[in-house]
């Protein structure tokens, strides 16, 4: 058994971690931080929980998480970079899924983030936790920058095409849209549904911060990659939607080969047969990454459609998978469950 902490338990991709490590069978749910809710049972915050979490919610304490092999932090960006030193010191691996370690330059992630980052050393240590790139890497981690969610979305659509050399690198545009989920828990008039509901907008046009994180794992890819990046946000919970677009340089007819060779032994990601169009609630609540890839003759534009629910491939879900792989297990395992429709 896995003994595990979770750090900031109450926020969307903390309540999905709950959700998904209570049918873990390898898991022991050790310690579950809420500053705000300490002494309250979990299950009484969310009674989906009702039976399956026993746990009440504490203060966050280092000497609590060292009951612990393994302590996801799902708290803000410039939060587990301030603790991850002394838990590593005590022998405690570590996943954050939230920004801290993910961009290896400090002078990028301090711009978009905008803060000074207190633990480079830490940064240095971090393996990017997205497994189709990095699984033998993580399997020795003992810190996991977990991905953002846009990032896994559209690097699982475009990775095939850059190891192999099939596309203009430069020429990528990802459009791409997003469930209100992905803007987190907090209160926020902009993500309330009856602002978002029958109205769809892009956003952080002039610059998001998956951005540097996108183009960090293309350039490790094709050092000429670089690409346009807009989020939309849509009026649904959860889901993100990335259409790509690039211009090929390679025999099309390769190109639907070459996608299903490169992910035939993935768990995780199901290629379609080609000219699919793959739907957000075919991968709500699951760990999967469906793809399909289009061509279009007229503009010799390459399109490949990729989508996640971002609260599961693209976080809670993610994070499991990296777990089990850093922790010797099944890499599956706690990661079965299917997409529900409707």
């Amino acid at each position: 058994m896995v003994n595990v902490g979770i750090v900031g338990g109450t926020g969307y991709t903390g309540v999905e971690l709950l959700r998904l490590l209570a049918n873990h069978a390898q898991v022991n749910l050790k310690v579950i931080t809420s500053r705000s809710n300490a002494g309250i049972a979990v299950s009484e915050l969310f009674p989906n929980l009702r039976g399956k979490v026993d746990l009440k919610f504490s203060e966050p304490s280092i000497q609590n998480y060292k009951q612990c092999d393994l302590v996801f932090f799902a708290t803000p960006n410039a939060i587990a970079m301030h603790q991850v030193e002394e838990l590593l010191e005590a022998g405690i691996r570590v996943i954050d899924l939230a920004a801290d370690f993910r961009i290896k330059d400090l002078s990028v992630w301090e711009k978009w983030y905008g803060t000074s980052h207190v633990s480079p050393q830490s940064v240095e240590k971090a393996v990017y936790g997205l497994p189709e790139m990095n699984r033998e890497s993580i399997k020795q981690a003992r810190l996991v920058a977990n991905p953002g969610c846009y990032v896994t979305a559209v690097t699982l659509g475009l990775l095939p095409l850059l190891r192999h050399g099939l596309i203009k690198p430069a020429t990528i545009i990802a459009d791409c849209k997003s469930g209100v989920s992905g803007a987190g828990r907090s209160a926020s008039l902009g993500t309330a549904m009856c602002e978002v509901s029958e109205s769809v907008k892009a956003y952080a046009v002039s610059g998001h911060r998956h951005y540097p994180e996108i183009k960090q794992n293309l350039r490790q890819l094709d050092a000429q990659a670089d690409l346009v990046f807009i989020p939309h946000l849509m009026p649904m919970i959860r889901g993100i939607h990335a259409t790509l677009y690039t211009d090929v340089i390679a025999d099309v007819s390769q190109v639907q080969s070459v996608f299903e060779a490169y992910y035939a032994d993935e768990p995780f990601v199901d290629v379609m047969p080609a000219g699919s169009h793959p739907e957000t609630r075919s991968v709500k609540g699951a760990n999967d990454c469906r793809i399909a890839v289009h061509y279009l003759p007229e503009s010799k534009k390459l399109i490949v459609l990729s989508v996640i629910d971002n609260l599961v491939k693209g976080a809670a879900g993610q994070a499991i998978q990296n777990m089990n792989l850093m922790m010797s297990l099944d890499e599956n395992a706690g990661l079965h469950g299917l997409g529900f429709i409707p």
